[in-house]
């Protein structure tokens, strides 16, 4: 009897523990608002010239194919090429439940560590892609909440361009809005007709007004003495691919994968995102726990 009771006492023991780590967190920490959100993510080349540009195409692959895996749709709906075969800079929405709460800890400066095809030394180059995270509403959805009034808008219409200058069509088919009290500013001339433009601003414009919204939020929930979300100022390097020791690490939480050329194929991000994730989710439920303590 001593026996099996020892051995129910480690086997309730574990299950305990396992409850302790998996479904107390679920009790405690608030469940996502932002949970079925699609995602709006905007790339832009950094430091490092045309192989910045070359690094943003590599990236902009790897979140589409990410984008298979998980069974969102990704679509390019703004795009500027390079001259040397890379990209200056690109939109792309990205539907489906949960894109946004994955996709938002890929905000910040991705930096890129490797020899460019056209250094003939061999020495190796440092750029960055500038990466923004924004949640994607809807029309529909933006009527439930409604983030701004017309009259805060100025909208102005003008030619499209194309390279050189050049005008693409002789309409006035390019669209650019300003929300007077934020001062964000949103420019669309990708699509066919000015009413698409229109459409594809004001989408990108609730979705960064949505942005500074949840941010303001968190900002005023954090705790005194943690940070918003560790690393995730845009302006602040979250992650390095280094190619000569294949190498990905993750500066915000000291995490180091020599999985490079995985990560780059879209399969290995995921085991990035969602450690970003967790560390954010047990920094919430210190808070929470302390919380209740000095209650």
């Amino acid at each position: 009897m001593s026996a099996l009771g020892s051995q129910e006492f480690d086997s309730l023991s574990k299950t305990l523990e396992d409850l302790v780590r998996s479904a107390l967190p679920a009790l405690l920490i608030p469940q996502s608002t932002t949970g079925q959100l699609s995602a709006l993510m905007e790339l832009k080349s950094g430091v490092g010239g045309s192989e910045s540009s070359l690094f943003l195409g590599d990236l902009l692959r790897m979140y589409q194919r990410l984008a298979v895996t998980a069974n969102w749709k990704a679509s390019i709906i703004a795009k500027n090429d390079s001259d040397g075969g890379g990209i200056k800079d690109a939109t792309v929405e990205f539907k489906g439940a949960g894109a946004y709460d994955s996709l938002r800890w890929e905000s910040g400066v991705h930096r890129v560590q490797r020899v460019p095809a056209t250094e003939a030394s061999g020495r190796t180059h440092t750029s960055t892609v500038a990466i923004v995270v924004l949640p994607l509403i809807e029309e529909a959805d933006s009527q439930q909440d409604e983030l701004f009034s017309m009259a805060d808008i100025k909208l102005e219409v003008m030619r499209a361009r194309g390279a050189g200058g050049q005008h693409v069509n002789k309409t006035e088919s390019a669209v650019r809005l300003t929300h007077i009290p934020t001062g964000v500013t949103v420019s669309m001339q990708d699509e066919r007709s000015q009413h698409q433009n229109r459409r594809r601003a004001f989408q990108v414009l609730r979705s960064r007004l949505m942005d500074l919204k949840l941010t303001r939020e968190m900002e005023e929930r954090r705790s005194t003495r943690r940070n918003l979300v560790k690393g995730a100022d845009r302006s602040e390097k979250i992650r390095t691919y280094n190619y000569a020791q294949n190498r990905v690490t993750d500066h915000r939480i000291g995490l180091t994968k020599k999985n490079l050329d995985e990560v780059v194929d879209g399969y290995g991000i995921e085991v990035f995102i969602e450690a970003v994730k967790k560390d954010h989710e047990e920094s919430l439920l210190e808070d929470c726990l302390d919380s209740i303590e000095s209650e």
